[in-house]
C-alpha cells in the first residue's frame, strides 16, 4: 500500500515542476503529515525529492530527475489498449497517430506483457452504430477534429431544415453517439450542440480560442441530452398496465419517463391494473411504441388514440379467429 503511493508521488512530482503539501494530501488521500513522511522515505531512497520552505514552498524534483517506475502490469496495459476506438479513431483522421502511440507503448512494455495489444482486442469490440442504420462518417469529420484538437475557431456552413446558416464557432469537443457524430461549441456566449453530418463547410481561422476551464464536455452532454429527451415528449397518453405491461413499459417507450410515470402511478384496481400517464413524443409514435404490449397495456385516453388501438385489436382479432 506504501510502496504504491510513494510511486505516485514521485510520478506526480514528476508530471509538475513543484506541488504543495496539501495538493500530495489531496491527490494521494493522506494527511499533509503522512505526506512529510513519505517525502522522508523518498530521499532516504536516494529519489532527489526538494522542500522549498515558506508560503509559496512545496515539493520538487532536483536535477531533472525522471523514474523508471513507469512499467505497467498486465490489467493496466490491457486497459490502456482498450482505451482507444478504433473506428471512432479512423473517422477523425488519427487512426495513423493511434497506431504509432499503440506500437511506441507496446516496445516500452515488459517481455512478458507483449501479448496485452492482442490479448485486449481479442475479448473487447466496441461497435457503435446502431442495427439496421448504414454508417456512412461525416465528411467534414477530421476537419472538426482538427480543430477540436488545436483549439481553433472555425467558420461553417450549417444545415437547418431546408436552409444553410453560416456561424462562427469555437468547437469544444466531439461526442459520438448511437453512431451519429456531435460538435459541442460556443457559438458567441452561448454552448450549444450540433450534428457533424450537417455541416456543409468548415473553414479553419488564423487565430484560436482560449477554452473556458470551467467547461466539462461530459457533464455538458449529459445534461443536454436529458434535455432533448424531456423536450420531445410533447403529448401524454393514460394507460391501464397489467403488472407485466409495467414491467415492459420501459423497453417499449422512454426509458426514464416510463419508469417515473410508473412510480407516480396509483394503487392497483381490481384487476391488478395500474393506470398513470405517460409522456410521449406524438400519438403516431406512442401507438408504434405502445403495439408492442399487446394486450398488457388499455389506451384509456385520448379517445382518438383509444379507437386506433380498439380499431387494430379487431382486425388482430379477426385474423386469429
Amino acid at each position: 500500500m506504501r510502496a504504491a503511493r510513494l510511486i505516485k508521488m514521485v510520478l506526480l512530482l514528476q508530471s509538475r515542476s513543484t506541488m504543495t503539501g496539501a495538493e500530495l494530501a489531496r491527490r494521494l488521500e493522506v494527511s499533509e503529515r503522512t505526506v512529510a513522511r513519505d517525502v522522508l522515505a523518498l530521499s532516504e531512497a536516494g529519489i532527489p525529492v526538494y522542500a522549498d520552505r515558506g508560503r509559496t514552498g512545496g515539493y520538487r524534483l532536483i536535477g531533472g530527475y525522471r523514474t523508471r517506475l513507469t512499467g505497467l502490469g498486465r490489467t493496466e496495459a490491457e486497459a490502456l489498449f482498450l482505451s482507444g476506438v478504433p473506428a471512432a479513431l479512423r473517422e477523425m483522421g488519427l487512426a495513423d497517430a493511434a497506431s504509432a502511440a499503440r506500437l511506441k507503448v507496446s516496445a516500452a512494455l515488459l517481455p512478458e506483457l507483449g501479448d496485452a495489444p492482442d490479448s485486449a482486442a481479442q475479448r473487447f469490440h466496441l461497435d457503435a452504430p446502431g442495427w439496421w442504420h448504414p454508417h456512412t462518417p461525416p465528411p467534414l469529420l477530421p476537419a472538426l477534429a482538427d480543430a477540436v484538437w488545436d483549439d481553433r475557431r472555425i467558420t461553417v456552413r450549417y444545415r437547418r431544415k431546408d436552409a444553410e446558416v453560416e456561424r462562427e464557432l469555437e468547437p469544444y469537443g466531439l461526442v459520438l453517439k448511437a453512431g451519429v457524430w456531435y460538435v459541442a461549441a460556443r457559438a458567441g456566449k452561448d454552448f450549444r450542440i450540433y450534428r457533424a453530418d450537417r455541416f456543409t463547410d468548415v473553414r479553419p481561422q488564423e487565430e484560436c480560442f482560449r477554452r473556458a476551464e470551467s467547461f466539462d464536455l461530459a457533464a455538458f452532454w449529459e445534461e443536454r441530452a436529458a434535455q432533448f429527451a424531456r423536450s420531445i415528449l410533447r403529448e401524454t397518453v393514460v394507460l391501464r398496465l397489467t403488472p407485466e405491461g409495467a414491467r415492459r413499459l420501459p423497453h417499449a417507450t422512454d426509458p426514464a419517463a416510463a419508469r417515473e410515470a410508473v412510480e407516480q402511478a396509483g394503487a392497483p384496481d381490481g384487476q391488478g391494473r395500474i393506470t398513470l400517464t405517460l409522456p410521449v413524443e406524438s400519438l403516431e409514435v406512442a401507438y408504434e411504441q405502445l403495439l408492442a404490449l399487446g394486450p398488457e397495456a388499455e389506451v384509456v385516453e385520448p379517445p382518438e388514440l383509444r379507437a386506433q388501438f380498439a380499431e387494430a385489436m379487431s382486425r388482430a382479432a379477426e385474423l386469429y379467429r
